[in-house]
């Protein structure tokens, strides 16, 4: 059990101070979920950033930049792969001609038939999470595809460089807060996990347009 959080500031409101708390807030709620390590992803200049440390998130200090518009994080529960070696830890990088990161919430059971049968190169990262980064890295413009094969438990998130936010609801929870008037989206694996991390990161926000994605949905 982990959980994914993270916000997309499409309206430009928030400065740089602001998303940091916020971001801060949701990581620190979503320890109810995963405190083995944590996990974030933005862009900054053009460039993705991911920055992540086998802490639980209350002892993370992020820093933020103003141009990072959309912030993508992960806590961990670890099933597989020691949190200690820190490229075990979410976000993980990979790159399909445009470099992108990916954050899983759940537990797949067919990541070494995968690896084996799509003849996916070897590597020291342990955590069955990684087999759909290299799932996507063969075939990132058709995320559906990419990602039908793996079987188990998934909800991912991915950003690429190009600050496209990608999120494919599987049999995991997540749930996605819409502010119009802020040009907001914040989200979370569980309600209570956003609602909390909103009342800690935000003290004054309009009501919610609430979107609840769906299994099987691919939100971009």
């Amino acid at each position: 059990m982990c959980c994914l959080f993270g916000i997309y500031d499409y309206g430009h409101s928030l400065t740089a101070a602001q998303k940091k708390r916020l971001v801060s807030a949701l990581a620190v709620a979503s320890e109810d979920r995963g405190t083995d390590a944590t996990g974030i992803a933005y862009n900054h200049n053009g460039h993705l950033t991911v920055y992540k440390r086998p802490y639980p998130a209350h002892l993370m200090r992020f820093k933020l930049p103003d141009d990072a518009l959309c912030v993508m994080g992960h806590t961990r529960m670890t099933t597989q792969g020691d949190e200690k070696h820190n490229y075990n830890n979410h976000p993980f990088e990979g790159t399909a001609g445009i470099p992108f990161a990916l954050a899983h919430n759940g537990v797949l059971y067919n990541d070494l038939t995968l690896r084996k049968d799509k003849k996916l190169p070897r590597t020291r990262i342990e955590t069955d999470s990684y087999v759909a980064v290299q799932l996507l890295a063969q075939s990132f413009r058709s995320i559906r595809s990419a990602v039908e094969p793996l079987r188990g438990t998934l909800t991912l998130s991915v950003l690429d460089s190009r600050d496209n936010l990608y999120i494919i609801k599987g049999n995991n929870p997540l749930t996605l807060y819409n502010f119009p008037r802020m040009g907001l989206y914040v989200y979370a694996s569980t309600e209570q996990i956003l609602k909390k991390g909103l009342k800690k990161g935000m003290t004054r926000m309009e009501q919610p347009f609430e979107v609840m994605l769906r299994e099987g949905d691919i939100s971009r």
